[in-house]
């Protein structure tokens, strides 16, 4: 007979009300617990709870597989499809192409930033290349550009497209929170001073005012009590979608493998050897369901994030990052402490080539501080911060940290894997 904590639905409950603790404590008026979260961010104990449950053996990461299983392979696709599918492309270009340039600039410093931090980190431990050795450290970076892209989604589709182990990924996850959450920080102090940032910067923050009046009208335009038809048909939406996912995949991914191995068993140096992942049938599972999302945003179902949309995603997305939590083991961090060293100073240049790149081309165009905060953490944050660091300049303002996470969503597989494949190369 079983001991409870290995029954995994016994385990999926004790994740998602450990989920809805958190989101309490974290929404409390206590002085202590707001405390706690200013030091210690929301997403980032979603992660290491379940960690401790696994560290301390209360679960098991290996029996409790299938849920990490179940949540990849449909919560995942589900949420890419309700958060893109809230995507307003005639919105985003109404923001003006200031706020477009500096969300894709920051996303071609992630591109660039990454592989310029693993070559200079290279020059002094060339050990951490590991060249297409399964725990090659690309693999897990991959995972890093995947986050910095978009979001958890992207984060966890990178993470099976470049096949990276157990064992290394939680050392990603470090890296990625921590140094994440300082620039965060830094970005949360310009909100306070974006008056003077914009007078350094020359910029004309109008703009940002007239946005505000265009927010609160969408708003108050899609915003209603859900029924409970509008729930059924998130629902079938979303899984319709990844029911129609699965299936295009199933029959394009076999195709693409056998074609790229036919290939490479001729000529092993073939340049096909560089998109060996695009035969995974996970990433065609992610591009598919993305796909279908921001198809179904130019359709009467956009309406649906008036109802809720992005929120259910959002949940989706939450039960998969306490499943990619609970495969965590907090003591392998500390064992491999002379690793990890070299890890953190990667993510540090990572971040600080991000930031130089921005800096240059807000200071070329002109633009104003909030484009730049808003686009860097709409990358670097997603859909779970990029709202935070908006609303810092005005609560109105909040969606638009939205609405560029979203399209993070939508390019952040894409750019992750040219990142990863630029890595792999240098590797």
């Amino acid at each position: 007979m079983k001991l409870p904590l290995e029954n995994n639905i016994v385990v999926l409950g004790l994740l998602i009300c450990t989920l809805a603790l958190l989101f309490s404590a974290a929404s409390s008026n206590n002085k202590i617990l707001k405390g706690i979260f200013k030091f210690l961010p929301l997403l980032l104990l979603c992660y290491f709870i379940p960690a401790l449950y696994n560290t301390s053996g209360l679960i098991s990461a290996e029996v409790s597989k299938p849920l990490y299983q179940m949540a990849s392979r449909v919560l995942l696709p589900a949420s890419l499809v309700l958060l893109c599918i809230s995507i307003d492309l005639k919105a985003v270009i109404k923001l003006g192409p200031k706020a477009l340039i500096m969300f894709f600039t920051a996303t071609l410093g992630v591109i660039i930033g990454g592989p310029v931090a693993l070559y200079l980190v290279s020059l002094i431990e060339p050990t951490l290349l590991g060249g297409d050795s399964p725990d090659a450290l690309w693999r897990g970076l991959s995972t890093i550009s995947g986050s910095w892209i978009g979001g958890g989604a992207n984060q966890t589709a990178m993470k099976e497209i470049a096949e990276v182990n157990d064992q290394q990924f939680p050392l990603m996850l470090v890296v990625d929170v921590v140094v994440a959450n300082i620039w965060m920080a830094v970005l949360l102090f310009g909100a306070g001073i974006s008056s003077f940032l914009d007078k350094k910067l020359k910029a004309d923050n109008s703009s940002v005012e007239e946005l505000k009046l265009k927010i609160e009208t969408y708003q108050s335009s899609v915003s209603k009590v859900a029924s409970f038809k509008d729930l059924i048909t998130i629902a079938a939406v979303a899984f319709g979608a990844v029911a129609l996912s699965h299936l295009l995949a199933d029959i394009l991914s076999p195709a693409l493998t056998n074609t790229i191995d036919t290939e490479l068993a001729v000529n092993p140096e073939s340049w096909m050897i560089y998109i060996t992942s695009f035969g995974s049938s996970f990433f065609w599972l992610v591009v598919f369901a993305t796909i279908i999302g921001v198809s179904l945003s130019f359709t009467k179902f956009k309406q649906l994030e008036g109802v809720g949309a992005s929120k259910i995603g959002s949940v989706f997305l939450y039960i998969l990052v306490a499943t990619i939590g609970m495969e965590m083991n907090i003591l392998q961090m500390v064992e491999k402490w002379s690793v990890f060293k070299y890890l953190f100073l990667i993510g540090l240049i990572w971040m600080l080539v991000h930031i130089i790149i921005l800096i240059i081309v807000a200071k070329l165009i002109k633009a104003p501080f909030f484009f730049v905060a808003v686009g860097s953490q709409a990358n670097i944050g997603g859909a779970a911060s990029a709202p935070i660091v908006a609303s810092a300049f005005s609560p109105a303002l909040a969606p638009v940290g939205v609405l560029l996470a979203v399209l993070g969503y939508a390019v952040g597989t894409f750019s992750a894997i040219l990142c990863m494949e630029i890595m792999r190369a240098i590797s």
